[in-house]
């Protein structure tokens, strides 16, 4: 294609549907001159950069852990914690290769450690979270609090607080889902990274206190004195978690959407565990079908327990316990638990504060086809 008509076709695509500007040679002299100046006319982007509706470049992506886990372990071979700073496979959507983001802004990776391995010490502008996929003996230190982890706990390192990870000597192979928003950090051009001048941080309070001062069921501890813009509990776990759940299903049908779904939330303010990364955890009943709807927001979800699928803007993905699949801004979806006799659960992460904060948040439900999806392929 010429330069000349490159010129044309591009302003062709760019205008369509928003300006009514007819291209001309005079124009397309007029554009180039414009260039030169670093500037442009709006109205040859307008369409591309005021979208009628949310158009993400993420595209749905289901990450399975039995094709993933061979690989992952075999990074202990390969790299050190101390050589590699944290030795992390990451999960890269197809559309957003450019930031290694799982989806939208939103980052995601599988750490595997060794008993006795254990991080140095660091803090990042980034928030960030932790998901235990499987092992005995992990643990996370932040700002001096020991954490000990279990299989689907959830832990916090919140941006700016120091914290190391590792594997007590006694423990398994251990390997976590992290999730940070690194991208959009990036994005803000806001993003420092630090190592503690001593590698390592020390323990200043009783293991797991934070679990033992926060998870007091509609309580607060008297005098607590906490102002920070996070989750003091830090540590989330799995036992009273799918606990909560089976209650909350017992008391209510739950969302057509969503089945039952509760948030993880800061115990003092009620609302996210940090402002820039919401989680949730859902339960799907035997049996359920969730109908199709969509919201601004990209969400990466972990399989906690049981079976099932996900139609995601009219592709089926067939997922099991340990997998992992993103869901894109304001892309339909819907969720299915593929047993008859049992529940499945959802870990799930996203940026949902963001989007409440901003007042950009918007959701949409299905009403065509019995408020399901065609779906047009399987993966």
């Amino acid at each position: 294609m010429t330069s000349e008509a490159h010129y044309y076709e591009q302003f062709r695509e760019n205008v369509a549907g928003r300006a009514n500007v007819e291209t001309t040679p005079e124009l397309v002299a007029y554009y180039r001159e414009l260039e030169r100046f670093e500037a442009g006319a709006l109205w040859t982007v307008a369409n591309k950069i005021e979208p009628w509706e949310p158009a993400s470049t993420s595209v749905p992506v289901l990450w399975r852990y039995r094709d993933l886990r061979e690989h992952v372990l075999r990074s202990v071979a390969l790299v050190t914690p101390e050589k590699a700073g944290r030795r992390v496979i990451y999960l890269n959507n197809p559309g957003r290769r450019d930031v290694s983001a799982a989806v939208g802004w939103l980052y995601s990776g599988l750490q595997v450690m060794n008993p006795g391995e254990c991080a140095s010490t660091h803090r990042h502008s980034a928030s960030a979270l932790r998901f235990i996929m499987e092992g005995q003996g992990a643990y996370t230190i932040v700002d001096g609090h020991k954490m000990t982890l279990g299989a689907n706990d959830f832990v916090l390192t919140p941006n700016g607080t120091w914290h190391e990870h590792g594997v007590d000597a006694a423990g398994t192979p251990c390997i976590w889902q992290d999730g940070l928003d690194i991208p959009f950090v990036n994005a803000m051009e806001a993003n420092f990274y630090e190592v503690h001048p001593e590698l390592h941080q020390a323990v200043g309070y009783p293991v797991d206190d934070a679990t033992a001062t926060w998870s007091g069921t509609a309580l607060l501890p008297h005098g607590h004195g906490w102002n920070k813009p996070y989750s003091p509990l830090f540590k989330y776990e799995w036992g009273p978690t799918y606990e909560a759940l089976q209650r909350l299903c017992g008391a209510t049908e739950g969302s057509p959407f969503d089945g039952v779904l509760m948030h993880y939330i800061n115990p003092i303010t009620g609302g996210p565990v940090m402002p820039t990364i919401g989680a949730s955890m859902q339960m799907l009943r035997p049996g359920f079908h969730s109908r199709a709807h969509r919201h601004t927001g990209s969400t990466v979800y972990q399989v906690a327990k049981g079976q099932g699928h996900s139609v995601i803007g009219g592709q089926r993905f067939d997922w099991q316990e340990r997998d992992i699949f993103c869901v894109p801004s304001w892309a339909w979806h819907e969720h299915a638990n593929g047993s008859a006799t049992d529940d499945a659960c959802l870990f799930s992460f996203h940026d949902l504060p963001v989007m409440h904060a901003l007042r950009l948040y918007r959701e949409e439900a299905l009403h065509d086809h019995g408020g399901h999806q065609p779906v047009a392929a399987s993966r």
